[in-house]
């Protein structure tokens, strides 16, 4: 008897497929042999099918195919596989509804000559990639949830003096807390 396979697919955007098949097909090859699954690559359309029987091990894989596909570069997306890191996606549609809106608040994220995206990077341990409609972050769970939410309360218009004092305060709290462990 046949053990049950797991099926996952993934649309990507097409100028990303390079990316997640790698000089030679290097990347492909690593997370194919990494999670122990198969990955299929339909470039005409941008899909990614992903085909296992270990369905954490696939869901996992899954999570790297989606961090390159939001911009990240194989090497960052990759942390995925292990276990405590989470890739947080935010949809910059919910907070601008107009082209030039959206770019003014990636400008607010990123920050001049891409200060503020290199604090928050600093401040969390995250990465963070601005990607698209979106803003998406890997990092370890508990640092990620605190990146998401400054990068929130940046496009909800916060001050940046405010997010920094709060991304401070939150550093030292995570940090007593791990010492506490």
């Amino acid at each position: 008897m046949d053990p049950e396979r797991f099926v996952y697919e993934v649309k990507v955007p097409k100028e990303r497929i390079a990316v997640i098949i790698g000089q030679k097909g290097s990347v492909k090859k690593a997370l194919q042999e990494h999670a122990h699954i198969k990955l299929h690559v339909d470039s005409e359309e941008g899909n990614i099918t992903l085909e296992g029987e270990d369905s954490l091990a696939l869901y996992q894989a899954q999570g790297v195919i989606k961090a390159i596909a939001r911009g990240f570069n194989p090497e960052i997306a990759q942390l995925l596989l292990k276990q405590d890191y989470v890739l947080e996606q935010i949809k910059l549609t919910e907070y601008a509804n107009t082209k030039d809106s959206m770019l003014r608040l990636k400008g607010r994220v990123i920050g001049q000559k891409g200060k503020s995206r290199e604090n928050i990077e600093r401040l969390t341990g995250c990465f963070i990639s601005v990607y698209g409609k979106t803003i998406c972050i890997i990092g370890e769970l508990a640092w990620a949830d605190v990146a998401k939410r400054s990068v929130e309360k940046l496009l909800a218009g916060a001050m940046h003096k405010t997010v920094w004092k709060y991304l401070e305060s939150m550093r030292r709290k995570l940090k007593s807390e791990e010492m506490g462990n």
